[in-house]
Formats: C-alpha cells, sequence, structure tokens
C-alpha cells in the first residue's frame, strides 16, 4: 500500500503524463491547421490589394491566391506543396511547471506525427551534404523565451524554403543610419525578385548582435499582422518601408505590380556601440502561423 506522500507522488506524474499528451495533441491540432488555413490578415490584405492592381496579371495572380486559400480551406489540402520547416516559438511562464516534461521530444513527435498522418511533403534531410531525407521533417527549430505567469504558450510557423534562401544579415557601421538599413532592405527585397513567392511579409530585426539579428528577424514575423509596432517610430518606419517595397514594381510573383509587400513587421533592440546589426527575414504570402495555450 502506498502511503499518502507516496500517492501523492504517483498522482503528480499521472497529472504531468496528460499534460504531455495535452501538449503534443495541441501542436498537432495547429500543424494541421495552419497547413491549409492563412491569416485572416492575408486574405484581406490580399482582398484589398485585387482593388488597387492596375496590372491584369497582378490581379488574377491575387485572385487566384485567394481562391487558392478558399479551396484548401474547403478541402483540406495544404496552401502550398512546400509545407515548411516547423519553426516554434515557447514562451514557458515562471510558474509553468515542466517537471518530467521533455518539450524538444514533445514538439519533435508532434510534428513528425502531424506530417506523417497528413502527409505532407517531408522537408527535412539530415545534413547539409550528404542530404538524406529524415522521414519526419524533424528536427523541427525551436526557441524559448521565459516571461511571467504559469501557462506555456507556443507559437508555431511553417516556413517555407523558397522565401528563407532570400534572406540576408548584414553588419552596417552606426554612421549609416536609418537611410542605410532602408538602404538594404529595399535592396534585399529587390534582389529577391519573385524567388520569395511575393507577395511577402518582411521580417526585420535591427540591433544586438551577429546570431541575435537574425532571431529578431524571425521573430518579427511571429507578431500578428494586424498588430501595430509598439513603438511609435517604428510603427512608422514599417509604413515607410512598406510603401517604398511597393513602389519597386515586382508585383505578386515577381510579374509586376503595386503589390510587392502586404506587411513590414520590425523587432529592434539595444546594441554595441561601434556596431548596426540588421537581418531581414522574408516571408511568403501563405503565412502559415499558429498558436496554442497550454494552461
Amino acid at each position: 500500500m502506498l502511503n499518502g506522500e507516496e500517492r501523492s507522488w504517483v498522482d503528480n506524474m499521472k497529472m504531468k503524463k496528460l499534460d504531455t499528451i495535452k501538449i503534443k495533441n495541441a501542436i498537432i491540432g495547429e500543424l494541421s491547421r495552419i497547413a491549409y488555413q492563412t491569416d485572416d490578415y492575408v486574405l484581406q490584405v490580399l482582398r484589398q490589394a485585387i482593388n488597387i492592381e492596375t496590372s491584369e496579371i497582378a490581379k488574377d495572380i491575387l485572385v487566384n491566391l485567394v481562391e487558392n486559400a478558399k479551396i484548401a480551406k474547403e478541402k483540406i489540402f495544404p496552401l502550398c506543396q512546400d509545407t515548411g520547416l516547423a519553426v516554434f516559438w515557447v514562451r514557458i511562464g515562471v510558474g509553468f511547471s515542466l517537471v518530467n516534461i521533455n518539450l524538444n521530444k514533445i514538439i519533435n513527435e508532434a510534428v513528425s506525427e502531424a506530417f506523417l498522418e497528413n502527409k505532407y511533403r517531408l522537408s527535412v534531410v539530415n545534413d547539409p551534404i550528404t542530404r538524406t531525407n529524415t522521414r519526419s521533417n524533424t528536427p523541427a527549430i525551436i526557441h524559448y523565451d521565459f516571461v511571467e505567469g504559469d501557462t506555456l504558450e507556443i507559437d508555431i510557423m511553417l516556413k517555407g524554403g523558397g522565401a528563407e534562401n532570400m534572406s540576408i544579415l548584414k553588419m552596417l557601421s552606426p554612421s549609416e543610419g536609418i537611410e542605410g538599413i532602408r538602404s538594404f532592405v529595399i535592396e534585399t527585397v529587390k534582389n529577391s525578385g519573385g524567388n520569395a513567392c511575393p507577395p511577402l511579409i518582411v521580417g526585420i530585426g535591427i540591433g544586438g548582435n551577429f546570431e541575435t539579428v537574425a532571431l529578431l528577424a524571425k521573430k518579427s514575423l511571429f507578431r500578428k499582422l494586424s498588430e501595430k509596432n509598439k513603438s511609435i517610430y517604428w510603427a512608422k518606419e514599417e509604413e515607410y518601408l512598406l510603401k517604398e517595397i511597393n513602389k519597386l514594381g515586382i508585383g505578386p510573383m515577381g510579374l509586376g505590380g503595386k503589390t510587392t509587400a502586404l506587411k513590414v513587421n520590425i523587432l529592434a533592440m539595444p546594441c554595441h556601440i561601434a556596431s548596426m546589426p540588421v537581418a531581414v527575414n522574408l516571408e511568403c504570402h501563405a503565412h502559415r502561423l499558429g498558436n496554442c495555450v497550454i494552461i
């Protein structure tokens, strides 16, 4: 017979096991959903763009993108044949217990099960050179933040290879200032042409150092597209860059038009007095982003 303390320990272990299943199932559910359902804001802006386009080709492409999203959602088909690399941003509340919970293992198991069960394309290779497919779309890319509270919140992105390949990091001189940042961002989008599958969401990281600025750019893409930047300065800069990028004339799928980007998101942080790191992480129009909260 178990004494009170031992029984409590066993009950606690059972609870943790249930929590593990709950976390895994929540991730599988979101991965399955976002593969065929884009952000509502994306559809809203695409529809608005149809009305302002003067190029018939651009207008036709935008109509087809909206129709594609509608069919994908109704038929539960992937939005794109590139079902992406799974990227996670996990926010762990300091009051959330992780006793006997291996989040890395749970997340990777969830990715593998979701991709295999849904028959999504498996896009991960085990080595950059030998390139043998892992047959599970794992390992996933996982980032962690510790925050206030007692919940576990998981943001998920399915990131395609085309847009990711056109992303760039540069260490600017502080003397180049905001004009240097603008020039670099616009030149990056210009050089990407149609390779990143525009219209784009442009994620920009500014500050930190060499390794953190790339994370800032990626993290900026996790911000809801309907939300404005909390900084008035950077909110205005986002609006400015969006207008300038759309003047490039690259247009939908690179075939010309007024709609090269749908949104610009900037995330900045302090940096060294001698440095001004800038990273641009491009995201395609599909923008497959999910979220789950575990209490």
